[in-house]
């Protein structure tokens, strides 16, 4: 645990260096594109006071460069070819550093995969009737008993989600208040270890220092729902190439995220296969003709399948639009289902609101609301990422909600237990009375 607390206290003063430095990139691995953002900051402390509304302060920073690129060794989110992957944001930092002129030496990234899973812990101190000071909040922090999630396995984030002072709960801030016990509700989220180490690895041979790392779901969430449907509880269904991200959001802060390894890739791969046509033609016809909800003249609507096979008769067929449905709508509802299940797993019916944001490149196909809505049985409404200063038009469409919400993130980081003086004597005793419990329930 330690070794994680290091490397997250490392990145977070990186992020301090490049913000007193003015420029910092921002870095989107995605499954289908890679997407690259150089941020300005103006200068000035950025806000520390807690119940700041997303849209606030930003006029500290403003996008000067702007990138995309076809993704490269990308599968599921991770890494599969470290080589291509390079390649690629070797090319999208570039463009963006060319557009801005100016050099970025500090990146900040967000990524999907890597089998992350939410726990939840609790911690509890004394405080004896005195007020309650950063020492205190950093105590209960510590106080908490960390889960075994495994050795191949590492934290992503660790974020304090609620205290509570003696009988009243709910606080988002403690300090300086006065009670005697102090608790708090803390959201651990776990990812593989590989895929962490893979990503530093190949932001470094990039030359470029790592100062931030985010889950693509929590930075599509912070930037396509509004500020109350994170207060009151709602999911953000994220629709990559790849995968499928998951993050519930509750009181403004991440409770629960997940991924589903099926993605809009997945639909092309579909129809590649079941209309015998490449890739490429197959991603212009999804984004041209694609559908999901079928009309009465969709049999009368013809799609040409242009082809350059040499074979006449195969170059110059012609479906019809209702085919082209009946081939993407099974794999949707496949996606639909397993998000579902899901959400029932993490207990979201139970929340007081239970509203759904659709967001994400895949989100876009027509009549995914509609079907979303029947299957999922709740609220569903397409989200758009939050407009900021300098982003290109061309960018702010649903499938730049995480490269959007990484903005926030680096301008605006919520506290995380790393960001506290937590002593270091406190780790070896938590595991010590974990491996004490585990032995004496099992001899």
């Amino acid at each position: 645990m330690m070794d994680v607390f290091e490397t997250q206290r490392a990145m977070r003063q990186m992020r301090k260096a490049a913000m007193q430095r003015g420029v910092v990139a921002v870095l989107d691995m995605g499954t289908h594109q890679a997407t690259c953002l150089i941020l300005r900051f103006d200068g000035g402390d950025l806000p520390t006071v807690d119940g700041v509304g997303p849209m606030a302060g930003q006029s500290q920073f403003r996008v000067i460069g702007a990138a995309t690129t076809r993704a490269r060794g990308m599968r599921h989110g991770e890494i599969s070819a470290m080589q291509e992957t390079e390649r690629a944001i070797r090319t999208v930092v570039q463009a963006a550093q060319k557009m801005a002129q100016v050099r970025a030496d500090h990146a900040i990234v967000c990524f999907s995969g890597a089998n992350p899973r939410s726990y939840g812990v609790t911690g509890e101190i004394d405080v004896t009737g005195q007020e309650v000071s950063e020492s205190d909040v950093a105590a209960v922090l510590g106080s908490c008993d960390t889960p075994d999630i495994g050795g191949h396995r590492t934290i992503l984030h660790a974020q304090p989600v609620n205290f509570a002072l003696d009988y009243r709960s709910g606080l988002s801030d403690p300090r300086g208040q006065i009670g005697n016990t102090l608790t708090t509700d803390m959201h651990l989220l776990a990812v593989d270890r590989a895929v962490v180490q893979n990503i530093l690895h190949c932001v470094k041979r990039c030359d470029l220092e790592l100062a931030g790392l985010a889950s693509s779901a929590y930075a599509a969430g912070i930037s396509a729902m509004v500020e109350d449907e994170q207060k009151l509880g709602a999911a953000c269904i994220d629709m990559g190439a790849g995968t499928t991200g998951i993050s519930i959001f509750l009181r403004g802060h991440m409770i629960f995220a997940d991924t589903v390894r099926i993605g809009g890739a997945h639909v092309t791969q579909d129809i590649s296969k079941g209309l015998g046509i490449p890739l490429d033609l197959a991603e212009r016809i999804k984004t041209l003709h694609g559908g999901l909800e079928a009309t009465g003249r969709d049999d009368r609507e013809t799609i040409p399948l242009t082809g350059e096979t040499g074979d006449w008769e195969h170059d110059r067929r012609e479906i019809s639009r209702s085919e082209l449905i009946g081939i993407m709508r099974p794999r949707v509802e496949e996606i639909l289902e397993d998000v579902h299940a899901r959400l029932e797993a993490a207990g979201f019916d139970h929340l007081p609101s239970q509203k759904i944001v659709l967001t994400g490149g895949a989100s876009q196909v027509p009549g995914l609301s509609a079907l979303a809505t029947r299957m999922l049985g709740q609220q569903v409404r397409l989200g758009r990422p939050l407009r900021i200063q300098g982003m290109p038009q061309a960018a702010a469409g649903p499938g730049f909600a995480a490269t959007v919400g990484l903005c926030l993130f680096a301008a605006h980081p919520q506290d995380e237990c790393w960001d506290f003086d937590i002593e270091t004597h406190r780790y070896p005793a938590r595991s010590l009375r974990r491996a004490v419990r585990w032995f004496r329930e099992n001899w």
